[in-house]
């Protein structure tokens, strides 16, 4: 079955598009036929993050109508296929938004899942990914104001005939995790996918140009992205990586001893 994800926030620096990118490759280790589309046109890193930034066509030329959507998607980590933006003010300022319904459309008869990076915040960009999608996922940190933009978001996501799929916590300390989610949810009125912690792993990562979940498969955060992809998919996960099993007296005996 063909879903499309809109990803997004009421407020910029949530860590949206790192989401975007890491879920999608999970997704594709999960052999699902995914393509990442960066909607963030005004303020698109989704090259940066991939180390696309030098890629001949981009999001902005098939949005000013000189390049066909084919010529813009690219081969990226694991699988994943991606539809950059380019990072120019001028490729931004020819770029046609009212031209992302198409682009969306021909996309979708292509994979199995498509994850659209929506731009934060309530703009007209950020409008059409909200009413294509099939159910949008809210990118919140446990502040007060970035739930208070997500709610806006929601609301106007609703009114525009969207569904919103649920709302993913990012980068949450791992104090008191069960009662912020609990805050969140009550705030607002959908239920909380799952919790990604703030872990270092995600900036080093970056760094390098390279995905979490590929870089430093066994952190925190990615174990919490391949969790939320499972769920997506609707398979079950199985954490095999190493530290995930509770480790008991016999066993930090031994490590005690033989170190």
């Amino acid at each position: 079955m063909i879903r499309s994800y809109t990803i997004t926030s009421g407020k910029g620096g949530v860590g949206k598009t790192t989401i975007t990118v890491n879920l999608g490759i999970s997704l594709a280790l999960l052999n699902r036929e995914t393509y990442i589309l960066d909607a963030d046109i005004g303020m698109a890193n989704m090259a940066l993050i991939l180390g696309m930034d030098d890629v001949p066509v981009t999001l902005h030329e098939v949005l000013a109508g000189k390049a066909d959507i084919e010529s813009a998607i690219y081969e990226g980590p694991a699988g994943v296929k991606v539809v950059p933006s380019g990072i120019s003010l001028q490729g931004f300022q020819q770029a046609d938004p009212d031209k992302l319904r198409d682009v969306m459309r021909k996309l979708v008869d292509r994979c199995e899942y498509l994850l659209i990076d929506a731009p934060s915040g309530i703009s007209k960009e950020g409008v059409v990914p909200l009413s294509v999608a099939d159910e949008v996922i809210l990118v919140v940190n446990p502040e007060l104001a970035s739930m208070a933009d997500a709610l806006k978001t929601k609301i106007l996501c609703e009114v525009m005939g969207g569904r919103v799929y649920g709302a993913i916590l990012n980068r949450a300390g791992m104090e008191h995790t069960e009662l912020r989610s609990h805050s969140v949810e009550d705030v607002l009125g959908v239920r909380v996918i799952d919790v990604v912690p703030e872990d270092a792993s995600v900036r080093r990562a970056a760094a390098y140009k390279t995905p979490c979940v590929l870089k430093y498969p066994n952190a925190d955060a990615s174990r919490a992205f391949r969790r939320i992809a499972a769920q997506i998919c609707g398979v079950g996960y199985q954490d095999e990586s190493p530290g995930s099993r509770q480790e008991g007296f016999v066993d930090r005996l031994a490590r005690a001893v033989f170190r």
